[in-house]
């Protein structure tokens, strides 16, 4: 790539510089990292790609409306501590955002360059860039003095995070409350240590901390404290639910409570949140199977199935009902689990697990299925096909079927639910009580990180307008 006056100039027609992944057949075997990153060469190379549109599409795909074409100027111009401050204007999560979000559907969808016939930028990757350089170049937000209005924020998860962090800002005093004994909610138990190491997140949430976000772990609201108490005994002005949906579906067929069959929430959470991975130093009790079976189509799916290679699984087969081409699950994910060997079985649906002479599962019986006409998602529906029966042996089977709200919502606050048990907010994050804003999946049931954080964004200033009036920054 070609220098000019001293800086990295290269042409927007260049191929996009790919990503760094480690070999499918090396990282199938631990818990690594799969895509170690930009160096700063592939930084500068990428960042000169840009346009600089006029009217830049790629904010508006933003959910946080993040300054995009800024802070990849920004890195042009190797001024790396001014881009990571345009980027913490809008998100304190870039190292997070940088590797789970769904860019191809958001910022990366809306580039210009798609309808150039070229790659799009990669934002997601020059974010983590930036992101990952916070011990280096970081500096800790600016906040407005303290305004004198206490707030309590219900959940570590991304929307939990995020509204805290916008409200501190505002010079609010915040306390998180969350029911496990570590932050940063579904970031930390139910996303793998391959896609998102927790020392990333342990180091945004230390970020909010340098803010003056207090965090108390080990508090189940609604049965510790609830609405009542905090406004009226310790002195809360406003209560933010970001308590997720974390409450699994399940299939409802004979044989779901056999031993060696896990709901993706459960699986994930034992070895993320509980070092499975790391038996026998951690004796997390979980079945390190060797013929596993994963029932589903989306990230999550694609999550279990990848650990269950890593935790020395010989065969992962994912079970879904519909095609690849119907397939929830980011592009990326999909790839790398092909990669890395998982099998894909294609429009089946299960009927029944079977038991073994040791009483765990020992194999599932099947069915095949057509597609059909579109339902409500817009997707063609799946027909069964009679007469299709047939079994798959496996030791481990993994439901990851999608979600449902989290109870606790109820009992945290008296707000009104929807017949789903989803509190029912307005697009600012306000509900039927006018102390308590929520927002996440909780409202939105299952949806992305970035979504999340962007109704956390929306509920702090809704908070900062109604408790202080004027407008928020």
């Amino acid at each position: 790539m070609p220098l000019v006056n001293g800086k990295y100039r290269a042409n927007n027609k260049d191929p996009r510089v790919p990503a760094n992944e480690v070999p499918a057949e090396v990282r199938a075997k631990n818990f690594e990292p799969v895509d170690t990153g930009y160096t700063t060469e592939d930084a500068l190379e990428e960042a000169n790609r840009c346009l600089d549109c006029k009217k830049p599409h790629c904010v508006a795909g933003c959910p946080v409306g993040i300054d995009i074409p800024t802070f990849i100027r920004q890195i042009r111009d190797e001024d790396f501590a001014g881009g990571l401050a345009t980027i913490r204007d809008s998100n304190m999560l870039p190292s997070v955002c940088g590797r789970v979000c769904p860019q191809e559907n958001q910022c990366e969808g809306n580039c210009i360059l798609n309808k150039t016939g070229n790659d799009p930028i990669a934002i997601g990757q020059l974010e983590r860039f930036l992101g990952d350089m916070t011990e280096s170049v970081g500096a800790t937000p600016q906040c407005k003095p303290a305004n004198g209005k206490k707030v309590a924020v219900v959940g570590s998860g991304p929307s939990g995070i995020a509204c805290a962090g916008a409200l501190a800002r505002e010079g609010f005093d915040v306390t998180v409350f969350e029911a496990f004994q570590t932050g940063g909610g579904v970031l930390t138990y139910g996303i793998p240590e391959f896609r998102l190491p927790k020392a990333i997140v342990k180091r945004e949430i230390d970020g909010l901390k340098d803010l003056g976000v207090k965090f108390e772990y080990d508090a189940v609201v609604g049965n510790l404290y609830d609405a009542d108490e905090f406004f009226n005994e310790h002195g809360f002005d406003a209560m933010y639910l970001a308590v997720g949906a974390g409450l699994p579906k399940f299939l409802n067929i004979p044989g779901e409570n056999l031993p060696g069959v896990f709901c993706a929430n459960e699986y994930l959470t034992r070895v993320n949140l509980m070092k499975a991975m790391d038996f026998p130093e951690f004796d997390t009790p979980i079945k390190h199977g060797k013929n596993v079976v994963v029932f589903g189509g989306g990230n999550v799916a694609m999550d279990a199935a990848r650990t269950a290679l890593r935790l020395g699984a010989e065969s992962v087969t994912l079970a879904y009902r519909r095609t690849e081409k119907e397939m929830p699950a980011r592009v990326a994910e999909l790839h790398h689990a092909k990669e890395e060997g998982v099998r894909v079985l294609e429009l089946v649906s299960p009927l029944e697990f079977e038991a073994g002479e040791d009483g765990f599962v020992a194999k599932v019986k099947l069915e095949r299925m057509e597609l059909g006409e579109p339902d409500d998602s817009g997707r063609r529906r799946p027909v069964r096909v009679e007469g299709s029966e047939f079994e798959l042996p496996c030791d481990v089977a993994i439901t990851a079927i999608g979600t449902n709200a989290n109870p606790f919502a109820s009992k945290a606050a008296p707000v009104k639910l929807n017949k789903w048990g989803y509190i029912e907010a307005d697009e600012d994050g306000r509900t039927s009580d006018p102390r308590v804003w929520a927002g996440g999946d909780i409202v939105t049931g299952a949806a992305t990180v970035i979504l999340a954080m962007g109704a956390g964004k929306q509920a702090a200033a809704s908070m900062t307008q109604a408790l202080l009036g004027g407008d928020a920054e």
